[in-house]
């Protein structure tokens, strides 16, 4: 799949109905997204999670080829995650579908977003 004159793709992942007690867990959450990042074939270079009270996660992965993020609402069984991926080498959505399997979501919408769109150089044309 080219990404024609595209830097990065960039997918918003709305995910429903997850597990409660996952998104709810720091480590598991990190192990999870550290994963994701690992099945779409980038390479994990930072990682940073922090768990708020009473309730919810929030994370980054950085990766060689950009970044993995989410936030959670435990009491919502929701989590919103963003997956930016650099390069034609990994695919994003093998990262969205490895957390979305792992929280046990019930519904899930995602779109995708072209980063860095380069034009194609044009010539001025003279008018007249």
């Amino acid at each position: 799949m080219g990404m024609t004159n595209a830097l990065g793709r960039h997918i918003l992942c709305e995910i429903y109905g997850c597990d409660p007690e996952v998104l709810n867990d720091r480590k598991a959450i990190e192990r999870i997204l550290v994963d994701a990042a690992l099945v779409a074939g980038a390479e994990v270079r930072e990682v940073a999670f922090h768990k708020f009270s009473p309730q919810g996660v929030s994370g980054v992965v950085v990766i060689s080829e950009s970044h993995l993020a989410i936030h959670t609402w435990p009491e919502l069984g929701y989590a919103a995650v963003d997956v930016f991926t650099c390069g034609e080498r990994v695919d994003p959505w093998d990262a969205c579908n490895y957390i979305t399997e792992h929280f046990k979501a019930q519904h899930v919408t995602a779109s995708e977003v072209k980063r860095g769109i380069m034009a194609e150089p044009r010539r001025l044309q003279k008018i007249g």
